[in-house]
């Protein structure tokens, strides 16, 4: 939990790791380090996520502050049956089929901000890879999708930041006043915005979230948070007042901040392994599979937590009734047992399926969205900037969670000739990762 702890947690996941895949760390209290049993822990309907009993217990007065409000009543923090119905209402935006649809779209936005890093670095002047393509290109996306106006979205970097410190293991009272303006700030703009669609709808998932609102008859501006109205629980396909909101402020808070920190967290570990990178510059059809490596090898999200309703048994380990399990998904990618020389960046390693967006009934809606945006970008920096390095050394965020960069300067270098010719690089003939 030290800041050198946050910036590199996998010196302590491996000296954990060696008191064995499930570690107690407290009554009733494990971390769990291993891969199958990460994953077994996930898809477990024993195991569930934080609820408000348990809220109650562990942070009184979670119900005052509007960052803890607005992460436990989302799809994130809740269980079923609440959690698949908010689910089920969001999952028709990101069907395979309308992600496969957004390819072309994703490629268009990837290439303006890089025609923008050309024009701000040419000269070779240091530019910021998280302001100007890891954080503009993600929330470009998830706002088209939400209908957030594009002059919008500047605004949400900093308020997001603010709201996802929420997440932390450890919160300071100094530090949940920053997430709490961050949460206030989006739910008051996304209380505009559910206005503006219920005047106007339009085609995008906002309009189809209020809808599902007004269906209870029930309106977000009549009642105060937490409030009678809000608690209401309709049957079907509906959703409450507080759900309304909290699930418009995670989906484009999740929408945007993991791929942020995969763009980053990947675009570093590629300029550090130049001959991985030029494999991918030459043959863009193996980003799927570098994509997959640089999750398992620098996860944008490094844990979850879970809470067992019955006696379970993982890892040769009884956890009883209460246990509260950090599932610590970084170390979980890093396991020995099913990855050999863990410690090693792989494109071409085999049957990698990394743990970074979760497993179960948890796992992340937006992940194949993700994966696209990855796949799209990583050869897309590469062939157009052949000259991309790092200026300097770049500036980790002091989080856990959500791991990532809050600065990344590189110089880009002279613009590629934009020829397609695909030979196959020395020594990958044959190979796919």
């Amino acid at each position: 939990m030290s800041p050198a702890g946050r910036v590199n947690p996998y010196p302590t996941y491996e000296q954990l790791r060696a008191h064995g895949p499930i570690v107690p760390a407290g009554p009733v209290f494990y971390l769990v380090t291993g891969y199958a049993e990460a994953d077994a822990i996930l898809r477990d309907a024993r195991f569930g996520v934080m609820d408000d009993g348990l809220r109650d217990q562990f942070m009184p007065g979670w119900r005052e502050s509007p960052a803890a409000l607005s992460i436990s009543r989302s799809m994130l923090r809740t269980n079923p049956p609440d959690h698949s119905r908010m689910r089920r209402l969001a999952a028709g935006a990101f069907t395979p089929r309308r992600i496969a649809a957004m390819r072309d779209v994703v490629a268009a936005q990837a290439d303006e901000l890089i025609d923008r890093m050309l024009a701000r670095g040419r000269d070779g002047t240091p530019v910021d890879f998280q302001a100007e393509f890891a954080y503009p290109l993600p929330v470009g996306v998830i706002c088209a999708l939400l209908g957030v106006p594009a002059a919008d979205r500047p605004l949400f970097r900093r308020w997001a930041t603010d709201l996802t410190g929420i997440l932390e293991p450890e919160i300071t009272p100094e530090e949940l006043a920053v997430a709490d303006r961050g949460a206030s700030e989006l739910r008051a703009y996304f209380t505009e915005l559910v206005e503006a669609r219920r005047r106007a709808p339009a085609d995008d998932l906002t309009t189809a979230l209020v809808q599902a609102h007004d269906a209870d008859g029930h309106d977000p501006a009549s009642a105060p948070a937490g409030g009678a109205t809000d608690r209401m629980r309709a049957d079907g396909d509906r959703l409450s007042g507080d759900e309304l909101l909290a699930n418009l402020v995670v989906l484009l808070v999740a929408g945007f901040e993991t791929t942020t920190n995969l763009l980053g967290n990947g675009l570093v570990v590629l300029l550090e392994h130049p001959r991985a990178a030029a494999a991918l510059r030459d043959h863009p059809e193996f980003a799927p599979g570098y994509v997959e490596e640089l999750l398992r090898y620098d996860s944008p999200v490094q844990l979850t937590s879970r809470m067992s309703t019955a006696p379970a048994r993982h890892g040769d380990v009884d956890l009883p009734a209460g246990t509260w399990t950090i599932v610590l998904l970084g170390a979980a990618n890093r396991d020995p047992r099913r990855y050999p020389e863990p410690d090693r960046f792989d494109p071409w390693r085999p049957q990698v399926h990394p743990l970074s967006f979760g497993a179960g009934p948890h796992y992340c809606l937006g992940a194949a969205l993700a994966r696209l945006e990855a796949q799209v970008a990583f050869p897309l920096l590469l062939r157009r900037l052949p000259g991309l390095a790092l200026a300097g050394t770049p500036e980790r965020r002091v989080r856990l969670t959500l791991r990532g960069y809050a600065t990344l300067p590189v110089t880009v270098g002279d613009e590629a000739s934009r020829v397609t010719d695909r030979g196959t690089p020395a020594g990958a003939a044959g190979a796919t990762p």
